[in-house]
């Protein structure tokens, strides 16, 4: 599992609109980088709205915040659309990046939904040096990040 002061490993994914974007091209500003499991459901929903609607207060702290899971771009496209996502939602189709980062489910919700290489829900604060400085990797789908916690560790960092 990667801990806080590891490097943060770089990767390369499409976003909803079919661009690459780089986790490195970000240095000199921080990241928060959300995995979550899968578009256009209850929990995942209500997490990414909520880092929308304080999308400002993410800002203010000279962070970018970067949202991930396994599904294709083009889902992805049309969720960020139906929500007003105003932040890059990026497909880890391949599932590389959520494994890099140990956020991958051997087995989603077993005995209910046995698909295996889904997306945990996890959030990372990386600083603006590529430094990982917050590592949440929830053990259940139906669980939220800590938000107070990562705007704390943000503001820590300005």
């Amino acid at each position: 599992m990667l801990k806080v002061g590891e490097k943060a490993p770089d990767f390369k994914l499409f976003n909803s609109d079919a661009n690459l974007v780089e986790l490195s091209s970000f240095k000199g500003k921080n990241v928060v980088l959300l995995f979550f499991p899968f578009a256009n459901t209850g929990v995942c929903t209500k997490e990414l709205c909520s880092f929308r609607d304080s999308l400002h207060e993410y800002e203010t702290l000279n962070a970018q915040v970067l949202a991930v899971s396994v599904d294709s771009p083009f889902a992805l496209q049309l969720w960020a659309k139906q929500q007003n996502f105003n932040f890059p939602l990026l497909s880890d189709f391949n599932k590389t990046t959520a494994k890099a980062y140990d956020s991958l489910f051997d087995v989603f919700v077993p005995g209910k939904f046995d698909y295996a290489g889904v997306a945990k829900r996890s959030a990372f604060v990386i600083d603006k040096e590529g430094v990982i400085q917050y590592v949440e990797v929830l053990a259940t789908p139906g669980e939220e990040p800590n938000y107070d916690a990562i705007s704390k560790v943000l503001a820590g960092l300005n």
